[in-house]
């Protein structure tokens, strides 16, 4: 008769590693790069017929082929990283701020209303610090309302965020409709073309420096700010236990309003950034989806601000890139998402083998 008392264990085991270097880390982060462009290769060359060696040197063209394309790289690379940076100080508390999009989107906004009802009618110097003050303002408004849910009753702040970016989104329609020009058109337009009222000034022949400098310094003051103040310190110790923050004297409340606060004012930025200084309109799709694409980026920089900068470049770069292989070979617009996806999973994949190891053991029996 077979022994009833078997116990079997399972043959795979997956265990925690213990931390490794960051040597080791970061080499395991660059393999899970090299395999994924090995793979996007095969996928491309299936759906290309071409020679992966002239597609990626496509890649490359599109995202530095000329001066304006390496330009506008840079714009888009520092308005990820300018949206990255505001949610950052959230994520590293563990406050789940879905809402990045949302904030953006209303920082534009106000900046937006600034341009429409006080362009030409007050000094342009004044009026861009009016508008700084107002999306900045907007922005952390935006982000305060869930903050204070989530410190009074508790709530779900990925849902409560994540709500609140719709609501933005219908406000924004609102006014779109409201400003419409020309009539009928449904959409705002090019804000202030002729007198260039509340257009953020270029530096030199470059449209693009002065956000790129902003965004630099927003950097900067975050990577401070999150390591050396005391700030830093109370939102780092609430996001590894609310309850020995509280044991060693943190109001957790008054830490989760005040790190929202913050989120909410860059954001607000970031929308002042797009508004004033790239597009000089506002749209419902202005922030082109930077506020959930923020979150891979501080996730994988590890909330470190200037790994950002790297994260959001490789984001960039594969956007870009992608998007000239689907112009040049005739594919949709999908396939640039498909080459970012991929890229995307074998780098996320790359933290389950930073973090976890995988024991195989003999099944075991006891009589």
């Amino acid at each position: 008769m077979r022994n009833k008392n078997k116990t079997h264990e399972p043959k795979v085991h997956v265990v925690k590693r213990d931390a490794l270097p960051t040597a080791y880390a970061w080499g395991i982060r660059l393999l899970s790069i090299v395999i994924a462009l090995v793979v996007c290769a095969v996928v491309t060359m299936l759906l290309t017929h071409q020679n992966p060696i002239s597609v990626y040197g496509t890649m490359i063209k599109g995202a530095f082929g000329s001066p304006r394309r390496i330009w506008n790289m840079l714009q888009s690379l520092a308005m990820l990283l300018c949206i990255s940076l505001a949610i950052t100080p959230a994520f590293k508390m563990r406050f789940w701020n879905i809402g990045a999009e949302g904030q953006v989107l209303i920082g534009g906004l106000a900046t937006a209303a600034c341009m429409i009802l006080l362009g030409g009618k007050i000094p342009n110097a004044l009026l861009i610090i009016v508008m700084i003050i107002a999306s900045i303002a907007a922005g952390a408004l935006w982000a305060f309302i869930p903050a204070v849910f989530k410190a009074k009753f508790n709530t779900n702040e990925t849902l409560f965020t994540l709500m609140m970016n719709y609501v933005a989104i219908q406000l924004v329609s609102y006014f779109a409709m409201l400003w419409e020009n020309p009539k009928g058109s449904g959409t705002i337009g090019i804000i202030n073309q002729a007198g260039r009222e509340g257009w953020m000034p270029t530096i030199g022949q470059y449209d693009y420096l002065l956000n790129i400098i902003v965004v630099l310094i927003i950097t900067v003051v975050m990577y401070v700010y999150l390591k050396y103040s005391k700030h830093g310190y109370e939102i780092a110790v609430v996001g590894e236990s609310e309850n020995t923050a509280r044991y060693i004297g943190i109001n957790v409340k008054k830490v989760i309003i005040r790190t929202m606060l913050l989120s909410g004012a860059v954001c607000g930025i970031a929308g002042l950034l797009l508004v004033s200084g790239t597009n000089h309109t506002i749209t419902t799709t202005i922030a082109g989806g930077r506020g959930f694409t923020a979150i891979m980026v501080s996730w994988l920089a590890k909330f470190n601000p200037i790994i950002m900068i790297f994260t959001s470049f490789l984001l960039v770069f594969f956007e870009k890139g992608a998007g000239e292989i689907s112009t040049v070979y005739g594919l949709n617009e999908s396939f640039a998402d498909i080459i970012t996806g991929i890229v995307l999973f074998f780098i996320i994949g790359s933290e389950f083998f930073i973090n976890y190891k995988i024991q195989f053991h003999h099944s075991k029996e006891v009589k």
